[in-house]
């Protein structure tokens, strides 16, 4: 076996942040401005703050920052409406969420929406672009989904059975 390097998952995060322009908190209030943007013309604070469950101060903080990045715009007490840039990421984060969100699906997970946030901040692009591929071969080929799913039926989960 090859000599490799491990760190704990906080170390990994750590590592992978320095090369992020945003944090996990950022890529999910941009994720909901854009999910918001899709119907409405423009979000308030509060109204993004209640689709958050989050506190209005802390979605004008956060707000604050994503402006300064150039990815939105907002005056005080005003709406929250996205550039150009802003578009294009959320666009991105949405895509990123549905394609693990349906791949979760697709495996027979339960919890989709909590496993979905805790992997889609953690994922490479690679693993991203792959499952995005499973995806539209499961789709493709739905006989095999039948397959796995009459196999897990029959060998219920291997080595976890007993977790």
């Amino acid at each position: 076996m090859k000599n490799r390097e491990f760190h704990t998952v906080r170390g990994y995060q750590l590592r992978e942040q320095s090369k992020r322009l945003l944090t996990p908190a950022m890529e999910d209030y941009l994720e909901m401005i854009y999910r918001y943007s899709l119907e409405h013309e423009y979000i308030r604070i509060n109204q993004l703050a209640e689709k958050l469950n989050v506190r209005a101060s802390s979605a004008t903080r956060m707000v604050q920052k994503l402006g300064e990045l150039k990815l939105l715009k907002y005056e005080k007490y005003g709406v929250i409406i996205l550039t150009d840039e802003g578009k294009k990421m959320g666009k991105f984060l949405l895509d990123r969420h549905n394609t693990i969100e349906t791949f979760l699906k697709n495996i027979g997970s339960k919890n989709n929406l909590y496993e979905t946030e805790m992997i889609e901040h953690n994922i490479r692009i690679n693993t991203l672009k792959n499952i995005d591929l499973l995806n539209e071969f499961f789709n493709r080929y739905p006989e095999i989904i039948r397959k796995f799913e009459e196999y897990k039926a029959k060998y219920k989960a291997s080595k976890f059975k007993d977790i």
